[in-house]
């Protein structure tokens, strides 16, 4: 299995990754774990209401205690995926995944009142836009331990 096919197959749903990896137990306990969040956040409800401009309908029906969770599930079923097909050799290849997930965790907790340019993006577009700072962090990171790693052995 290509690493990033099986990435970008966990990106859309949680769990297919692991399934094309033929990780089936692990792949079936992702896809149940993202069915039972979804439900219980409303996340589909969310999404609907997100993508037709009704934000505030989209904060109203989510349940946040349950979405705060789909985050690290995601991420990290999309490293699992892509780690298992091959993927992330290189040292602290994770750490842009670990970093999504915790900014897109920390939009989800400002979606109700953070404003971008005074527009209110809610539980799905504030988070979504988090992955960005979250992978670019995650990435730096990564680099200056590389560079830190490197300097210390040719000492």
């Amino acid at each position: 299995m290509n690493p990033i096919e099986a990435l970008l197959w966990s990106i859309a749903l949680p769990g297919l990754g692991q399934l094309l990896n033929k990780r089936y137990v692990k792949g079936i306990f992702f896809v149940f774990l993202e069915f039972i969040i979804n439900v219980q956040a409303r996340f589909n409800e969310a999404i609907l209401f997100s993508f037709n401009g009704e934000t505030q309908l989209a904060i109203e029906h989510t349940n946040y205690q349950w979405l705060m969770f789909y985050p690290c599930l995601y991420f990290f079923a999309m490293w699992d995926a892509f780690k298992d097909a091959g993927g992330g050799k290189k040292s602290y290849a994770f750490l842009p995944f670990v970093f999504s997930a915790y900014f897109v965790t920390v939009g989800l907790i400002y979606s109700t009142t953070y404003r971008v340019f005074g527009v209110l993006l809610g539980p799905v577009w504030l988070p979504m836009l988090c992955v960005i700072p979250g992978a670019a962090a995650g990435l730096l990171l990564q680099k200056l331990l590389l560079a830190a790693s490197m300097t210390k052995l040719s000492n």
